[in-house]
């Protein structure tokens, strides 16, 4: 019995390469994504990153410019128009990022303005379950919820098994796309998930992620298992929220309302 359940499994994830294999092999003419990723002796550490999210500073939509301009120019995100754009960090209303918490008689300033996105990069994190390839891996060392794109087969599942929204499949090639490339960075093809990293090549080389420096402290970032980092204090200091905490994924992104 436990033969075939192994055959089962071989053949299942056989047969899935060979139908994503010609995005496969264009996936596999990238530079390395973790080689960029090595530490160096000056790198940030930490054993669970988090985010805390000060909303009363970020409240109109030139507030969020530099943060998205940042991260994207970093990442060689590219600028595609929806509904086939590539988001890393972006914005949306309340009322899609907070669902349930829907108050007619909220504050206008609190309910109609928009609020910033980005991977949750969540303690349990639902996408990494799904992969087939392992493509989509938590790290062990800091929590952070990465991608090989060498090992994405495109198949989308993390997409799916994403509530938050926080994925983008590359439906064109996406270097046409991007303004200003940075050649520290790998590029994208046709055919893969992408997301957030956490700026896992910056912390690796002792800068806190692009988002958070060019936030003028709107974002603050930090490891929650230190009692003394600064996400901590803050934590400790306000009230926050975080994103569909009933299904249980444990967001490492919270929000000070």
């Amino acid at each position: 019995m436990e033969t075939r359940r192994k055959f089962l499994k071989y053949a299942g994830v056989s047969l899935l390469g060979l139908a994503a294999a010609p995005v496969s092999r264009a996936a596999a003419s990238y530079i390395p994504h973790e080689s960029h990723t090595k530490s160096r002796a000056e790198a940030l550490t930490g054993s669970r990153w988090a985010m805390v999210i000060d909303t009363r500073k970020l409240t109109r939509e030139s507030d969020f410019k530099p943060l998205i301009e940042a991260c994207h120019s970093v990442h060689n995100v590219p600028d595609i128009e929806p509904p086939l754009d590539i988001k890393w960090i972006w914005t949306d209303k309340k009322e899609h990022v907070f669902p349930g918490k829907h108050n007619e008689f909220q504050a206008e300033k609190i309910e109609h303005k928009p609020y910033l996105l980005l991977c949750n990069h969540c303690h349990n994190p639902p996408c990494v379950r799904v992969c087939p390839t392992q493509a989509t891996f938590k790290r062990e060392s800091d929590g952070i919820v990465v991608m090989d794109m060498h090992r994405c087969i495109g198949c989308r599942y993390c997409m799916a098994a994403c509530p938050y929204g926080a994925r983008s499949f590359n439906f064109m090639d996406p270097s046409p796309h991007i303004k200003e490339l940075n050649r520290e960075y790998p590029e994208r093809m046709r055919g893969v998930v992408e997301k957030c990293n956490f700026c896992v090549e910056r912390l690796a080389e002792g800068k806190m992620p692009a988002c958070v420096e060019a936030s003028d402290g709107a974002l603050i970032f930090g490891d929650l298992d230190d009692p003394y980092s600064e996400v901590r204090k803050v934590l400790r200091k306000e009230y926050t929220i975080r994103r569909k905490p009933g299904l249980g994924t444990e967001p490492n992104v919270y929000y000070i309302i």
